[in-house]
């Protein structure tokens, strides 16, 4: 054997000898809870993160205590294709129906939840788990997340929040599984998801001055009051989480328990919420355990909540499932360094149809991707309404204050929110966080264009996209099985009853009196 061979040899083995010391290390399996907030956006709204007007106390313990991932993302912002995507560790384009808001969950694809359970696990969760959208469609007898636990209710402090009491069914569930077997639930918060209970913020003696306004909103005081409310229910969640981590504590389980906090997507306000802006899809991420990761880090490898699955089936010991498209995290997890780790530093991000509210339901399907410096955006039916039809109200941005604000205002932030895009959209994320300045059709960086553009299509094909590769007719034709409230046929049938409506009281005020025959002039 060479002397470089017998040097290379030894790097191995003290390599693999660290891995083990490493992999012996950590108690095995561990228990998991995974927290995820409905419509926190939380990469900005965190005070990891920053933030002065939202206190998030709870959240910045898990992030100070293990590791704040600044670069995680979901590669679909909107509630149900999200979830979908954690469940199975796949991107929605990959998972046929998931792909679209308030469908049939797919049949054929295993979830986490599932695959932990068979491998030993006790499983359960409280509050919103998969949806909206019909899980008994594909077979299943339960949500996807597992075994629900939603017994116990308490008193919440505005007509907006949610009564569930997440930490009590959190115990609940802990008394009730054998003591000999190791969890995983889910505490899926309602918070901060609209709507919310108007002003109760500013009442609460948060201060209007505060708030931090992004450029894509008008600073009005109702978009000021409205951010309040939204900060309110954040800080309640946080709150609940806190609740939860008191019940690890006092069970003892604190430090043999793999904790996840994260949202689904960005806050439910205009620009934001199932749009493809940086605030919609860059999440909140904090991952603590306490006897498994060292703390203390800042991580900035771009994550994706499809790699939840692979590295909770890992940390259990389980095999990992063919159908999973994301990449553990342990590796990371296991580090003792921040910064970039594994240089991960390009994400997909995409969507087909969230709410309706065009003819024929239609969708807005768009691909993205995203790097260090930019987001390119590919709009593939810019002659549609992004945000949805202006006849159905925008049907893909929650009802709220601030939407009210900018239809009236009209003119830039109306053009910003609902406005038609063009099919190309390119923002450098290190200049414009807000995503508010299109650089696409700017000479100067059309190579950029080109670029990312190449480089989003070729890894969209390796992921099989239908709508890159050609196939996309099926993504046009999934059901949606929500309320038809939105629907453009419940807009038009409004219409004609209302012009109907119209013509009669007409007819009635023209036709009280039926006019006198006329007599004939023949003799």
């Amino acid at each position: 054997m060479t002397k470089t061979s017998l040097s290379f040899s030894l790097a191995l083995m003290l390599v693999i000898d660290a891995s083990m010391s490493i992999a012996a290390d950590l108690p095995s399996p561990p228990n998991i809870l995974f927290v995820i907030f409905d419509d926190w956006g939380g990469s900005r709204h965190s005070g990891v993160a920053g933030c002065q007007w939202i206190n998030t106390p709870n959240f910045d313990r898990i992030a100070r205590e293990g590791i704040h991932f600044a670069n995680a993302f979901t590669s679909n912002p909107k509630c149900s294709p999200c979830r979908a995507s954690i469940l199975t560790g796949r991107n929605t384009w990959q998972l046929r129906e998931a792909v679209s808001h308030n469908g049939n969950f797919p049949s054929g694809f295993e979830t986490f939840p599932d695959l932990l359970e068979r491998s030993g696990y006790t499983i359960g969760y409280t509050g919103k788990g998969w949806g909206p959208g019909d899980f008994r469609a594909s077979g299943r007898t339960r949500n996807p997340v597992g075994p629900v636990y939603d017994k116990l209710k308490q008193e919440s402090p505005t007509t907006g929040i949610n009564k569930n009491d997440y930490a009590g069914n959190f115990e609940d569930f802990l008394q009730q599984r054998p003591a000999d077997k190791p969890f995983f639930f889910w505490i899926g918060f309602h918070e901060p998801h609209r709507g919310y209970e108007w002003d109760t913020g500013a009442r609460s003696g948060k201060s209007l001055d505060s708030v931090n306004v992004p450029t894509y909103l008008p600073d009005t005081e109702i978009v000021r009051r409205d951010l309040l409310d939204y900060a309110l229910e954040v800080e309640w969640g946080d709150a609940q989480l806190g609740k939860a981590l008191a019940v690890l504590e006092k069970t003892g389980q604190l430090d043999n328990t793999l904790i996840v906090v994260t949202s689904d997507h960005g806050m439910p306000f205009p620009f934001v919420k199932g749009q493809i802006h940086d605030d919609a899809f860059h999440l909140p991420l904090a991952i603590r355990w306490g006897a498994g990761v060292p703390g203390g880090r800042v991580v900035q490898d771009f994550v994706n909540v499809r790699d939840f699955a692979p590295t909770f089936l890992e940390v259990a010991g389980a095999a990992p499932h063919e159908q999973i498209t994301g990449r553990s995290l342990t590796n990371i997890l296991r580090s003792k360094t921040s910064g970039y780790i594994e240089n991960r530093d390009v994400m997909l991000v995409g969507k087909e149809r969230h709410d309706i509210g065009r003819i024929h339901d239609q969708g807005y399907p768009v691909r993205a991707i995203r790097t260090k410096e930019f987001l390119y955006v590919h709009n593939f039916h810019p002659e549609r309404w992004p945000a949805g039809d202006p006849e159905t109200d925008f049907g893909n941005v929650d009802p709220s204050p601030s939407k009210e604000v900018i239809k009236v205002l009209k003119g830039y932030y109306y053009d910003l929110s609902f406005g038609k895009r063009l099919p190309d959209e390119l923002y450098r994320i290190t200049d414009d966080p807000d995503c508010v300045n299109n650089l696409a059709n700017e000479l100067a960086f059309q190579n950029d264009v080109q670029r990312l553009r190449a480089q989003m299509v070729q890894l969209l094909k390796e992921e099989g996209d239908p709508r890159v590769l050609g196939t996309f007719g099926e993504l046009e034709q999934y059901q949606y099985v929500g309320g038809r409230g939105k629907g453009y046929e419940t807009w038009l049938r409004r219409q004609e009853e209302t012009v109907l409506k119209s013509l009669q009281e007409t007819l009635n005020a023209n036709g009280s009196k039926e006019p006198a025959p006329q007599k004939s002039s023949a003799k």
